[in-house]
């Protein structure tokens, strides 16, 4: 009551002015009223502030007097500058009330509005949240208030990311979504595998009709969520601003040390206490935003600098990877460890980049702290691009974080993990040290007299101009992190309420069918079908409409821009980087991570409803991308097992798909020679199976009986997702294999190497595989136990699938590449023509033993084995010989149905 009363003596004393002519008070707009002149009013309210400043530390009269008084003033609409009274009473603030009495007035404020703004609910013009963001964007238009909110509560004391988040309703009635799209509609088309075909000459009128007004409703909703994003943009153009030093530093360079903290404590999980991490939700719509603004005062700043480059080029200059001004924590470098890189490469950065590194810094480290570098380091190594092509495996249910994990963000205080390091002068040759984020000014940053911040170092293959702002280069490669850190995954995730929708309206289609062809006479079974129905269409009814929110906040055709300038900021950063030789060693990892799974989410997350194909510069892209992949999967320079498997799962991926096929054949000649010598490099003493499996799938579509895309016998088992790369039809390259052929022909060394490795592999892949096959049949016919092991099982599917595609391997050396074994005048030609009639002997030997064994093992039935194609095919060996007198020798092996199983490596697919 007393706070309620003093803030209406306050409304009254600002509503009121002093003409000093008649000598008597006038009443005036409160919202006229300015802080400057008359000095009457300013003594009547600082004997009101002495009674009023006390109160507003208490937070519950933060939030329901002073928050309410504040929302009130913003009421009329209008744009927030057209609402000068609240910078005012500001003022007022920090003119009239001690600055402990400010900070934690503001303090209580902010987190008021942080929970309103959090808890409120959905309504149909998101009308709450614009409020509150509206308020929020006014108190931060304060120059003094922005700055103290930066540097000790939105990111120490509570969460501001919260403030960037749209939040999905749980239930569709409560968001008035039913009111906002009264229409719904979901695909009805659908092939043989269950995709939907979209062809609108297919559509009925009714049908078209629905689908046009369901995408209206969709639009709306989207207009009005853009609301909110746009005041979200706008918190963090604030945020970013870098012309306000009139008080102390500008905000932007707190706002980076900040934002640099933020992701430590989310990419660091070492210690007892692990910090509470920002929920991956949080984090899609942060990132978003982010993007958006940097991008704004990127291109602000090229317009006015003509010799910069617009966001559109933008990279991170290769400067920020070794010369110490930007901390990545623990996170692995491409080299590997940050202190090994420095020990092995410090002369490479003394002649390219003019660096000398403090020998404090490359003293020698002790085996437990090169133990605990290691242990972090792969515990903070993201998991790889494992199916470039092929979605990400995703949870049956939506997850939505709990109100616990939420809660212990939000009051989690960021806790500094640096230790801090004192900068050293910099003589002529710079000694780095890396500078704690606390730390850092400005100058440090953006560099001044002579000094060139944040780049120092340039190596001479990087172009002498500007980029952007250096704090700007510094966020944006933080937004890469915050990509690589949950974002990804997240975006996986949201991708089952789309699954839903399809799964749900395919199943409505097979019930509509069925009621279709039911009997008059079975009313029975036309009552449940009639219900199974209903059910059906409501489910869909609520998914679509949430889809439309989800398709609106996450999958929208701005957020797919948003992901796709982050893919080619990655593109352009890691050919930059390459582009200095040894030096590209101390890139960061997630670099090449956020690249693969970047063009992964774009393929498989954000179409159909935006097709991948209607982006700028995409063809372009796509080779860019193929060309990385093509020459880094075998870079030498990266040491990192993770990160080169992930290169070579998603180069294996990526020749899977037509269009990306295409983009690995425009690369340069060079390019896809080197790619090629270095698939055919000896299986020994390195990890084979993803290589040959890559050459299996340039073969794949021309070897004998391999041109189909599932195996013959499993066509009517529904797959479990068409859009794996293994799933995908034959797309042969006809360009890679005669680069194989004339490799081979040419380097007789290289040929022997391979051909005598691929056979190795193939002789223990083969007799592993009849080993096992035999132990399962012995188990399986055991009569007082009757069981076999499934990992078993599958080691044994896949020691099959392994001699499959050697074997297919090998079928197209032999085709490519006959001379290997038919040229006597090569040493090896001899040797490895004897050893391929061996295998064929052998191979043939085994699969046509008397005691049926493949017959036996595959009628039991056994999970995993049903790619073991066995009996009723023909299967034609023909093998070309030459004797010494160069006859030529025809073998046709032909076996009847009702003859020996046999081992159908020519009807297997992987």
């Amino acid at each position: 009551m007393k706070a309620q009363k003093l803030l209406g003596y306050i409304k009254n004393v600002l509503s009121t002015s002093l003409d000093t002519q008649e000598e008597k008070l006038q009443e005036k707009d409160m919202s006229m009223w300015r802080l400057h002149g008359e000095p009457t009013i300013l003594v009547t309210l600082a004997h009101i502030f002495n009674h009023f400043a006390p109160l507003m530390c208490k937070v519950y009269l933060v939030e329901d007097v002073l928050m309410d008084f504040l929302l009130g003033i913003l009421e009329g609409g209008g744009s927030v500058d057209e609402h000068p009274l609240i910078q005012q009473l500001l003022d007022l603030f920090w003119l009239l009330m001690e600055d402990y009495e400010v900070n934690e007035c503001l303090k209580q404020l902010m987190m008021s509005l942080l929970r309103a703004y959090r808890f409120s609910p959905i309504i149909p013009d998101l009308g709450f949240q614009i409020h509150y963001l509206r308020l929020t964007t006014a108190i931060l238009h304060h120059e003094k208030s922005r700055k103290y909110l930066l540097s000790n509560v939105l990111f120490d004391v509570l969460r501001s990311v919260v403030f960037f988040y749209v939040k999905t309703p749980l239930r569709v009635k409560e968001a008035g979504l039913e009111e906002l799209i009264p229409t719904t509609w979901w695909p009805t088309h659908f092939d043989k595998e269950g995709k939907d075909e979209r062809d609108p000459k297919e559509e009925s009128a009714d049908e078209r009709l629905r689908r046009r007004a369901y995408e209206r409703g969709c639009q709306r909703l989207k207009k009005r969520i853009e609301v909110v994003e746009e005041l979200q943009v706008q918190i963090l153009r604030l945020l970013l601003n870098n012309k306000d030093k009139t008080t102390g530093e500008a905000s932007r360079y707190i706002f980076l040390n900040k934002f640099r903290k933020f992701l430590q404590e989310n990419a660091s999980n070492r210690g007892q206490h692990p910090t509470a991490l920002c929920p991956p939700e949080y984090m899609v719509c942060f990132l978003h935003r982010l993007i958006t603004a940097v991008r704004s005062c990127w291109d602000e700043g090229s317009r006015k600098s003509p010799g910069s480059i617009s966001s559109e080029d933008g990279y991170v200059p290769p400067q920020l990877f070794y010369n110490g001004k930007v901390d990545y924590f623990d996170l692995q470098r491409l080299g590997g460890l940050l202190s090994h890189l420095k020990k092995t490469l410090k002369d490479d950065l003394a002649s390219k980049a003019n660096i000398i590194i403090d020998p404090a810094e490359i003293q020698s480290t002790s085996m437990d702290d090169l133990d605990e570098d290691e242990e972090s380091g792969a515990a903070q190594r993201p998991f790889g691009a494992a199916a470039m092509g092929g979605a990400l495996a995703r949870p049956s249910w939506l997850s939505s974080p709990t109100l616990g994990r939420a809660n212990r963000f939000l009051s989690t205080a960021a806790v500094s993990l640096m230790t801090p390091r004192r900068p050293l002068t910099q003589p002529e040759k710079v000694k780095v040290r890396t500078l704690a984020v606390e730390q850092r000014t400005e100058d440090d940053i953006e560099g001044s007299h002579g000094n060139d911040g944040l780049l120092l170092g340039r190596p001479l293959e990087e172009p002498d101009r500007p980029v952007a702002d250096k704090s700007l280069l510094e966020i944006v490669d933080g937004i890469v992190m915050m990509y690589n850190l949950s974002v990804h995954q997240q975006l996986g995730k949201m991708v089952v309420v789309s699954d839903d929708v399809h799964e749900y309206a395919v199943a409505l289609k097979d019930t509509e069918e069925k009621i279709s062809r039911c009997p008059s006479r079975r009313a029975d079974i036309l009552d449940e079908l009639q219900k199974s129905q209903k059910v059906f269409a409501e489910k869909l009814n609520h998914l679509s409409r949430r889809l439309a929110w989800i398709n609106a906040t996450i999958y929208s055709k701005e957020k797919m821009l948003d992901v796709y300038w982050l893919l080619c900021v990655c593109i352009r950063t890691i050919e930059h980087a390459d582009n200095t030789g040894s030096l590209f060693a101390f890139a960061p990892e997630f670099y090449l991570n956020v690249a693969m799974n970047a063009y992964s989410a774009l393929k498989n997350y954000f179409s159909p409803a935006n097709s991948m194909e209607e982006l700028p510069g995409y063809e372009e892209t796509l080779t860019q991308l193929a060309a990385i992949l093509a020459k880094h999967f075998a870079d030498p320079r990266i040491v990192g097992t993770d990160i080169k498997d992930s290169l070579m799962q998603a180069l294996a991926s990526y020749v899977c798909y037509p269009q990306s096929l295409r983009a690995v054949e425009r690369i340069p000649e060079d390019q896809r020679v080197a790619m090629m010598r270095n698939l055919l490099a000896p299986y020994e003493q390195r990890p084979w199976a993803q290589t040959n499996w890559i050459l299996v799938r340039l073969w794949r579509g021309c070897g004998f009986g391999y041109r189909y895309t599932r195996l013959p016998h499993l066509l009517k088992t529904k797959p479990e997702d068409a859009n794996l790369p293994s799933l995908q039809k034959p797309c042969p390259s006809l360009l890679l294999q005669r680069h194989m052929a004339e490799l081979l022909s040419i380097d007789k060394d290289m040929a022997a190497s391979f051909l005598n490795s691929v056979l190795n592999q193939l002789n223990w892949a083969f007799s592993e595989f009849i080993g096992m096959i035999q132990e399962i049949q012995q188990a399986a016919e055991r009569p007082e136990r009757n069981f076999v092991d499934t990992r078993q099982l599958k080691v044994c599917a896949t020691c099959f699938d392994l001699s499959v595609s050697l074997l297919r391997v090998l079928e197209m050396t032999v085709t490519l590449v006959p001379e290997i074994f038919l040229d006597w005048s090569r040493p090896s030609a001899e040797l490895l023509l004897r050893r391929l009639a061996q295998l064929l002997n052998q191979v043939l030997n085994r699969v046509t033993a008397e005691k049926n064994l493949f017959d036996r093992v595959v009628n039991l039935r056994l999970p995993g084995t049903h790619t073991h194609t066995h009996t009723h095919t023909h299967i034609h060996t023909h093998t070309h010989t030459y004797s010494n007198t160069h006859t030529h020798t025809h073998t046709h092996t032909h076996t009847q149905t009702n003859s020996k199983h046999v081992f159908a490596a020519s009807l297997v697919n992987l």
